[in-house]
């Protein structure tokens, strides 16, 4: 192998570990809540090791900033996780001032306390009440 590609063999390895790969979530859940749509999802990544650094752990299930959500590279994600993730991308659409605000809240009131986090929460069980009710 010349030195060429293996330097752009470790680009590409050095890319992936800091912003992990894109990823497509299962059909059956995209099919359930279309609004999933609405966000890019990734996988791995330095965003969501930061985000466990932060709670004292190795990593977080997930991580949303903007319209990107990255899942952690082994889990398999549930609907509730993921609609709670869509509800950071609405959070982050609604105000500029978002971030600072979720990091206030963090400090403040503690990660569970946040309420961008209950809010989040919320979001995720009523429309996981509304699928199952449409569905059942």
């Amino acid at each position: 192998m010349g030195v060429a590609a293996t330097l752009t063999r470790a680009v590409r390895r050095a890319a992936r570990a800091a912003v992990g790969e894109r990823t497509e979530l299962p059909a059956h859940l995209i099919a359930r809540y279309p609004e999933l749509r609405a966000a890019r999802w990734r996988r791995g990544g330095l965003p969501v090791r930061v985000g466990g650094w932060c709670l004292g752990q190795a990593t977080v299930s997930a991580i949303t900033l903007w319209h990107t959500i990255w899942l952690a590279p082994e889990m398999t994600p549930s609907a509730e996780l993921l609609l709670h993730e869509l509800r950071h991308v609405h959070q982050f659409e609604a105000s500029a001032t978002f971030p600072l605000r979720y990091l206030w809240e963090s400090v403040t009131r503690g990660y569970v306390g946040n309420r961008f986090e209950v809010d989040a929460r919320r979001y995720a069980a009523s429309r996981l009440r509304e699928s199952h009710g449409s569905h059942s």
